[in-house]
């Protein structure tokens, strides 16, 4: 492998994953925010917008995985059922903490016409502090334990979501109703918590598996995926339903299992990528994949924000393009710009002082 890729070991290829969701969205937003509105019907922004779709389940599934990753750490380190736990909280209460700190930012930016209820929006950030906020009693199992359960938990949540679409939601809190049910303006708990859980599963299987074994499971993970997204499609198009009422954009198992399945091929695809096929010392997916969060953060004020309000819904296709080249530029720069300043501070930060031996009489 390259150097970049022995940096982080065997798992480059997470890294790589969500790169390359990143280039995804950003392109899905561009499109979205500065597509001229006679356009929007053509076949250029439909598939930008169709793509556009996948990126939040990317996320959501990979933060699964590193999620699961904690919690085999803090297993394998011995702590107790409640340790574990309480760990697992604390990095749920970091993504809520970033997440209402992106909203914050978000108004005080677009202040005086930003509305007070975007402080409250139910963002991809909160939908995953949600998530491992309920998550977190899985760490008191084993990672073992973890494969089994957390494959029926997101089971469960995409099943349900259905279901729960169908519940009277007059008498709900509008705040409860954004955290936990389906909505196109949202991401709410059903079913989006179902990636989470079924990252899980991925990360757990990971971690039982040896090194030497990834490839075959990557295989493996290759071959569930499309095969469980066929089967889905194919059940998606059948002429009877269980539930009464499904909107499949919304709310469907089905969208769900092919999007999963799509997942899985794509983080096959990505392991096959970086572990053979790519002698490149640097990686455009794997630079901005270390960073996410940044790029996530600046673009979506870049492009939803004011600072190119005469440009929104004004531009061809090929303006749009050249845009999101342009801005593609300027997220590597920071994101590099970030690994550059995180190195020096590693770099300076105090080394700790090891604590003196006790002899064994004292």
């Amino acid at each position: 492998m390259s150097a970049q890729n022995n940096k982080s070991g065997r798992l480059a290829f997470i890294d790589w994953t969500r790169g390359l969701a990143a280039v995804i969205m950003i392109q899905g937003h561009v499109f979205d925010s500065f597509t001229r509105t006679d356009l929007r019907p053509k076949s250029a922004f439909m598939l930008s917008q169709f793509l556009g779709g996948m990126p939040p389940a990317i996320f959501l599934f990979l933060t699964g995985i590193t999620f699961a990753f904690l919690m085999d750490g803090q297993e394998r380190r011995g702590g107790s059922g409640w340790q574990r736990t309480l760990a697992a909280l604390k990095r749920s209460r970091y993504l809520f903490l970033i997440a209402f700190l992106f909203r914050i930012q978000l108004y005080v930016f677009g202040y005086p016409t930003s509305p007070a209820s975007e402080l409250l929006k139910v963002d991809i950030l909160n939908c995953m502090g949600l998530a491992m906020l309920l998550f977190s009693p899985m760490a008191v199992f084993t990672t073992r334990e973890r494969v089994r359960l957390c494959t029926v938990l997101g089971v469960v949540i995409a099943g349900l979501a259905p279901v729960v679409s169908m519940i009277d939601s007059s008498s709900v809190p509008a705040l409860i109703h954004s955290y936990f049910f389906p909505t196109y303006n949202y991401f709410g708990f059903f079913p989006w918590a179902s990636f989470l859980a079924f990252g899980m599963v991925a990360g757990s299987v990971i971690r039982l598996i040896k090194h030497e074994d990834l490839g075959r499971a990557m295989l493996w993970f290759l071959s569930i995926g499309v095969g469980l997204a066929l089967i889905a499609y194919q059940l998606c198009n059948m002429p009877y339903s269980l539930y009464e009422r499904s909107e499949f954009w919304l709310n469907s198992p089905a969208l769900i299992m092919i999007k999963l399945g799509v997942v899985l091929a794509m983080l096959a695809l990505a392991w096959l990528w970086v572990n053979m096929a790519s002698p490149q010392r640097w990686s455009l997916f794997r630079q901005l994949g270390t960073t996410s969060l940044i790029v996530y953060w600046v673009h979506i004020e870049l492009v939803y924000g004011r600072w190119f309000g005469l440009w929104k819904e004004a531009f061809s296709v090929r303006q749009v393009l050249l845009f999101t080249a342009i801005l593609l530029v300027l997220m590597t720069a920071i994101s590099i710009g970030q690994s550059r300043a995180k190195g020096i501070w590693e770099m300076l930060k105090p080394s700790p002082v090891p604590q003196p031996r006790r002899a064994s009489g004292d």
